[in-house]
């Protein structure tokens, strides 16, 4: 695992890690853990799979993830520690948890956001053979390891092809702005129901569970 006393620098696909890894007992107490990862460069890590992925995670995405990071930084420096975060450290939160990334055509992405999942996984099928999908929220991440059929994660579109982790990890922290987080721009994915993903998504039938299926909410005029 990754916790324990202080590491080297790991290695990721783009050089050394912009962090270290270093038991949760150094994290002082009172201290937000936020903070302590931007002025510290090393994140308290437990043992476990939650902080396993969350490693995994720096490794791969390190610019994205010290991006993340950067911008909890300067929320608390701004505002401090509240019993509620404001609407931007909650975006974080449900980024850096829960999200995916998704590179698709307009057809499908369109229909995503519209949850319409009978036309997403039937007739625009074909199309998933052109998008790209990857997992990022290390929570996420870590349900995949005994999958069930409600697994949903937050997916934020990315808007051109990636040829590597590292070109999708330099444009996704050129990409997350506190403005743009703020705004929730994120679009719910039945992970399991990707063609390719889970062997019982083949049936059609997969798709009518409306518990998991769930059709767009009007909400005061909007949509949800």
């Amino acid at each position: 695992m990754l916790s324990g006393a202080a590491q080297p620098d790991v290695l990721t696909h783009a050089g050394l890690a912009p962090v270290r890894f270093v038991c949760q007992s150094a994290l002082p107490e009172g201290m937000a853990y936020e903070r302590f990862i931007h002025e510290c460069g090393a994140v308290p890590t437990r043992e476990g799979l939650h902080d396993f992925f969350n490693g995994l995670c720096w490794m791969q995405f390190p610019a994205t993830k010290k991006r993340l990071n950067q911008l909890q930084a300067a929320e608390i420096a701004a505002a401090g520690i509240r019993p509620v975060r404001g609407p931007v450290r909650d975006a974080i939160t449900v980024f850096d948890e829960n999200a995916a990334l998704l590179h698709a055509p307009d057809a499908l992405w369109d229909a995503l956001a519209a949850r319409e999942w009978a036309r997403l996984f039937g007739a625009l099928r074909p199309l998933w053979r052109e998008s790209q999908l990857v997992l990022f929220g290390h929570a996420a991440l870590e349900k995949l390891v005994a999958p069930y059929k409600s697994i949903t994660a937050h997916v934020w579109r990315v808007t051109q092809p990636w040829h590597s982790t590292t070109t999708l990890d330099a444009w996704l922290a050129h990409d997350l702005t506190a403005v743009k987080l703020a705004s929730k721009p994120f679009v719910p994915l039945p992970v399991l129901g990707v063609p390719g993903w889970w062997p019982a998504n083949e049936a059609p039938a997969f798709y009518g569970d409306a518990q998991v299926f769930r059709p767009l909410r009007q909400v005061s005029g909007a949509v949800q």
